[in-house]
């Protein structure tokens, strides 16, 4: 039975790669490309983004790039190429949402953070009904530790836009930072119900919140469904995996998603301590009694 377990998990694992095609995305340079609302990834100096495993079938791609108005377009199946043309724009409102957002990502400290909370608001004040900012600014908020107003920013961002997957999630977050976990549950489950099931940041969410519970076989289902709609595009999700499984005391599952993660980042910030317990783990799968 252990061995048909491994099995499984390693076909689920692989199942995504075999059904998946490469997909070459042209567009400004450093320009920000999301899938369905998925991130993945910032094209190049020449304006490339290289994707080796897109899912057939029809998508979105929104595509952002600092000093250009956002676009929106559809991907049909089997396209293998996509030129994404983006429109100069000199709305104060975008571009200010835009800084804030690159600040967001850089910030590294409670100093940086703030300054991208008044470059959000500056935005706001700019274009009061903005559900990304208000979203934006959410976040911030809850690094800061603020819950209070980075509840408000989701509050505000439902006024103008009710239903919004990602708005959703953040609140989820912001519930288990508090250590509310039903709350952080049911928005989690919010968020994947207006993301029509595609909401990889809620499933990783629910995860951790099963995880805290101490429900860590529910909280690997949810992590491989994440994984499946990543492609594989944030390899941390096969460590945490990997150490839910460790909790189970499942060696064999923990060892075959360790080395994925080893697979996909070889110097990732896990790699080292990684390596370090791989060989005990090996030790224990092989020690464990087989079942026909």
């Amino acid at each position: 039975m252990k061995y048909l377990s491994l099995l499984l998990f390693l076909l689920l694992l692989s199942s995504s790669i075999h059904a998946q095609t490469p997909l070459t995305i042209s567009t400004e340079p450093n320009a920000i490309v999301w899938i369905d609302d998925i991130r993945r990834g910032n094209t190049d100096a020449s304006g490339k983004l290289s994707l080796t495993k897109v899912t057939p079938g029809r998508h979105s791609v929104r595509v952002r790039a600092t000093g250009f108005k956002e676009a929106a377009v559809p991907l049909l199946p089997g396209r293998r190429m996509l030129e994404v043309k983006l429109v100069r724009t000199t709305d104060e409102a975008e571009l200010t949402f835009q800084e804030a957002e690159t600040a967001r990502e850089k910030a590294r400290d409670d100093t940086s953070l703030e300054k991208a909370a008044d470059l959000y608001r500056q935005a706001l004040k700019l274009r009061p009904a903005f559900p990304a900012a208000h979203v934006g600014l959410a976040r911030v908020l809850m690094d800061l530790n603020d819950f209070k107003q980075a509840h408000a920013e989701i509050e505000a961002t439902r006024r103008t836009r009710p239903a919004y997957a990602e708005a959703s999630a953040v609140e989820g977050r912001i519930y288990r930072e508090e250590a509310f976990s039903d709350d952080a549950i049911r928005s989690f489950r919010r968020a994947i119900r207006e993301g029509g099931g595609v909401q990889p940041e809620a499933y990783v969410g629910l995860a951790r919140v099963l995880e805290d519970k101490g429900q860590y076989a529910e909280a690997i289902v949810e992590f491989k469904k994440a994984l499946a709609q990543l492609s594989d595009s944030e390899p941390v999700i096969y460590q945490m995996i990997g150490a839910a499984y460790e909790k189970i005391e499942k060696p064999k599952e923990a060892v075959a998603a360790y080395e994925k993660y080893l697979e996909l980042a070889p110097n990732g910030s896990y790699a080292a301590a990684i390596r370090s317990i791989l060989n005990q783990l090996k030790r224990e799968a092989a020690g464990e009694q087989i079942i026909p």
